[in-house]
């Protein structure tokens, strides 16, 4: 079997795409529907993924993402704008950029019956150039596995089977929807491990996770999407530079300190919100002291992913639980093969 590295096609010159962008997204806008029932799940945003770099690909409830990241794999056409991976459209020349990618679907929808090695052997026969199975096992750490049915394994298990579907290709830039779903958190340091290894050999990386502790730990760089929009993007550093931090503690049933330029939400729980946290947190200690209490359930919170992931998702404003409108299953299994 040829286990020769992949050589990827040269890259061409395009108008919108800087020689080391992946990916470049100019006006994506995606629209389900025609007329008065339309909705627009993505509202024409502009995305630039740099060789080598993690990119984490976050949103709230409804936001665009699975929408954007369909577009991004090639699955489906903008409803308007352009999207270039490679330099190329990756639908239009979809047989010249597609050997180049892995993806590693939220749920692979893998057939039960079959082994670890024999599902692996299939999907290997799809790869245009791929590694071996074995260097693929050992490296997800499944090379004990081999001839246990896929059906047998545990959630993390079979999570880490799809893993290695999307590297037995040998991709350059490599999609990761929800990697860690199901992993215990020795498997998912594992992981994180893996991927850190992977990025030094210079593969790219689109990561979505509903875990903030992971896109905090993996991405140089984040977008945060909120109804179809881009919300925030940046490196983690820029992205909570600015935003408040938040002291928090039980009410203790007296009139509370004056402090200057913080906000103050008094209620059973008391939150201060401040750009100041040393200060005003000294300042709520000494009121405190001097009151002769000891403040029950008290908090002092930097800025964080987390903390401004969750005030875009506050926003009153928000989607209404509603989630991305998905392929069906036959459409979506059938067009990332």
């Amino acid at each position: 079997m040829n286990t020769a590295k992949h050589q990827p096609p040269e890259i061409r010159p395009a108008g919108t795409s800087r020689p080391t962008d992946v990916i470049t997204a100019r006006g994506l806008r995606r629209v389900y529907g025609r007329g008065k029932d339309a909705f627009e799940a993505v509202g024409g945003i502009d995305l630039q993924v740099s060789e080598g770099e993690v990119f984490a690909l976050l949103g709230t409830n409804g936001a665009g993402k699975t929408s954007t990241l369909d577009m991004l794999e090639g699955l489906v056409a903008p409803s308007a704008g352009s999207v270039e991976v490679f330099g190329l459209d990756p639908l239009r020349h979809r047989g010249e950029v597609r050997p180049q990618i892995g993806i590693m679907l939220q749920s692979g929808g893998l057939p039960a019956e079959l082994t670890v090695l024999e599902t692996l052997e299939m999907w290997r026969g799809t790869c245009t150039a791929p590694t071996t199975t074995d260097s693929v096992l050992e490296r997800v750490g499944l090379a004990d596995r081999a001839n246990v049915r896929v059906g047998s394994l545990s959630g993390g298990e079979q999570r880490r089977v799809d893993m290695a579907c999307a590297l037995l290709g040998q991709p350059r830039l490599l999609f990761l929807d929800e990697p860690t779903t199901g992993l215990d958190p020795e498997s998912r340091r594992r992981t994180w491990g893996l991927l850190a290894e992977l990025k030094s050999t210079g593969v790219t990386m689109v990561l979505t996770t509903h875990y903030l502790d992971e896109a905090e730990a993996l991405a140089d760089r984040i977008v945060i999407m909120h109804k179809g929009a881009v919300a925030r993007a940046g490196t983690l550093r820029e992205i909570v530079d600015g935003h408040p931090a938040r002291i928090v503690f039980d009410h203790p049933g007296l009139p509370l300190p004056q402090l200057r330029d913080a906000q103050v939400d008094a209620r059973a729980r008391v939150t201060v919100t401040t750009h100041d946290l040393q200060g005003h947190l000294s300042e709520v200690l000494e009121w405190a002291r001097e009151h002769g209490l000891r403040l029950g359930g008290l908090e002092a919170r930097a800025a964080s992913l987390e903390s401004v992931f969750l005030d875009i998702a506050d926003d009153t404003d928000a989607a209404d639980g509603s989630s991305d409108i998905p392929e069906t299953t036959d459409e979506l299994i059938g067009a990332r093969r």
